[in-house]
């Protein structure tokens, strides 16, 4: 079974960019879902990650936001 990656973003955030960046290089080595919500488009997502993002969960587990690093993502991955 496939996992899912989720990533909450917003446009102008350099993190975010980032973030997106490892995603799409784990993307070629792992088989996953990804999806991504721009927080700006939702009040409540707003509210609740605002000053966090970028988030990342994997199969509805957060697992990193601010500094995301490809490390602890892709040891997300694999287990």
């Amino acid at each position: 079974m496939n996992k899912t990656l989720t990533l909450y973003t917003r446009n102008k955030c350099p993190l975010c960019d980032k973030a997106k960046q490892i995603i799409i290089e784990l993307k070629e080595k792992f088989n996953f879902q990804y999806i991504e919500y721009d927080i700006d488009n939702s009040d409540e997502l707003t509210e609740r990650y605002g000053l966090m993002i970028p988030v990342v969960y994997v199969d509805g587990e957060e697992i990193q936001y601010g500094q995301v690093d490809r490390f602890t993502v892709e040891e997300a991955l694999i287990k």
